[in-house]
C-alpha cells in the first residue's frame, strides 16, 4: 500500500472525523485516522453510528486536492469522491466473497441490509475542493445492535468468519488506492460501477416524496438512475420522472 505510516490508529477517539478536521493542515493526503472506539461517531443526516468497541471499521480518509495532493478537483464534481469511495468498499466485499449495493447516497447495502456508511465532509478552494474527510462505518465482526438500527448486518454474519481490523484496513485501502486513481482518469467508469451497484435500481418500491412539503409523499417508483450531478432519477408509477437530491427522498424499508 506504499507509506504504511498513513494509517494512524487510535484506541479511543469522539470521532474520526472530528479528529481529521482538527488536523487538517498536519496530515498528509490519503493519511487515514481509524478508531477501535468512537464516543461521538456521527453518520448522514445527522445520525449517530453506533459500533461496538473493537469490532468494526470506523476510520476517516483525508484526500487533500490541488498541486499537493489527489489532483484538482472542481467542487460541483464532489459527488465522486462518494463513488469512489463506495466503489472501494464494494471491492474489499467482493474480494470476501460478498456482492454489495450501493444505496444513494452513501450507504453499502447487502441482502437488503446496511453494512456500511459513508460521510464525506469537504472544504472549498474557490470552485475547487480543497479537501475532503472521507468518514467509513464497515460493520466486520458485530453480530448484535442496538435495536434502534433497523437493518444492520456485519461481514461475520455473512460469512461466518472473524477479522482482524488491521488487516483489514490495510486490504481496504489498498482498493481507496486503485480507485482513487480513477477520478482523474477514468471517472465515467466510476459514475458506471455506481449506477450499476444502485440497491433497488429497476425494481418498483414505496419512497416518501419530501419535496412535497408538509410531511412528505409515500409514493411508488423505480430508480433508473443518477445525474451526472448526483440528482437521484426515480420514475413514478404514472410513467413520470422525478429528479431528487440528498434529503428529498427516503427509503420505505
Amino acid at each position: 500500500m506504499g507509506n504504511k505510516n498513513a494509517i494512524l490508529w487510535y484506541d479511543c477517539l469522539d470521532s474520526t472525523n472530528s479528529e481529521a478536521r482538527r488536523h487538517i493542515n498536519d496530515i498528509d493526503n490519503m493519511s487515514v485516522i481509524a478508531a477501535r472506539e468512537q464516543t461521538s461517531g456521527r453518520g448522514q443526516r445527522g445520525n449517530k453510528w453506533l459500533s461496538a468497541v473493537g469490532e468494526n471499521l470506523t476510520f476517516s480518509l483525508v484526500l487533500k486536492f490541488g498541486k499537493s495532493g489527489t489532483g484538482a478537483l472542481k467542487a460541483r464534481k464532489v459527488f465522486a469522491v462518494s463513488e469512489m469511495i463506495a466503489a472501494a468498499v464494494c471491492d474489499y466485499l467482493e474480494s470476501e466473497g460478498v456482492r454489495a449495493a450501493v444505496k444513494w447516497p452513501n450507504d453499502i447495502y447487502v441482502r437488503g441490509k446496511k453494512i456500511c456508511g459513508i460521510l464525506v465532509e469537504s472544504s472549498l478552494d474557490g470552485d475547487n475542493l480543497g479537501y475532503s474527510i472521507v468518514g467509513v462505518g464497515l460493520n466486520l465482526n458485530q453480530s448484535s445492535f442496538p435495536a434502534e438500527l433497523v437493518n444492520p448486518i456485519s461481514l461475520k454474519m455473512l460469512t461466518g468468519r472473524t477479522f482482524n481490523l488491521e488487516r483489514s484496513l490495510l486490504a481496504l485501502y489498498e482498493m481507496i488506492s486503485n480507485r482513487i486513481r480513477m477520478m482523474d482518469s477514468e471517472p465515467d467508469t466510476l459514475h458506471a460501477f455506481f449506477q450499476e451497484r444502485l440497491y433497488r435500481k429497476d425494481i418498483l418500491c414505496e419512497y416518501v416524496d419530501y419535496t412535497a412539503g408538509g410531511d412528505g409523499e409515500r409514493f411508488m417508483g423505480t430508480i433508473k438512475g443518477i445525474t451526472d450531478d448526483a440528482l437521484l432519477i426515480v420514475e413514478k408509477s404514472d410513467g413520470s420522472l422525478k429528479y431528487f437530491a440528498f434529503k428529498e427522498i427516503s427509503y420505505i424499508i
